[in-house]
């Protein structure tokens, strides 16, 4: 597996973690609409984020862009899918999360060699 390809996978099931704790733990969501969130979330806060932001802004503006991002992706989302729902307090600790978390993901792909971007 290329380091980008495991980059990618990481940063997956650390989205997909981290929409488990706020829509599914705390939201009360079905796991379907979970695994939506973390597979959009991932999909585009690389492509955005990662590929086009990070560059640019550094680490931590980057990772707080993604965070909201994120936000944006899973209210997004809750308008498109009814069944899926959120609260400020869920959204608002999903960005969070995915903004500390996306932190230590940039750190890896500004240190690692052979990884986008």
């Amino acid at each position: 597996m290329s380091k980008t390809s495991s980059a990618l996978l990481f940063k997956f099931l650390m989205t997909l973690v981290v929409t488990g704790i706020a829509f599914g733990i705390i939201g009360g969501n079905d796991f379907k609409w979970v695994l939506l969130v973390a597979a959009l979330g991932t999909v585009i806060d690389y492509l955005a984020g990662d590929l086009r932001i990070l560059p640019k802004v550094g680490s931590l503006i980057g990772a707080l862009i993604n965070g909201v991002l994120a936000a944006i992706i899973a209210l997004a989302v809750a308008m498109a899918v009814p069944a899926f729902t959120t609260t400020t307090f869920t959204v608002l600790i999903f960005a969070v999360l995915v903004a500390v978390g996306e932190y230590f993901f940039h750190q890896y792909l500004l240190r690692a060699e052979k990884v986008e971007p």
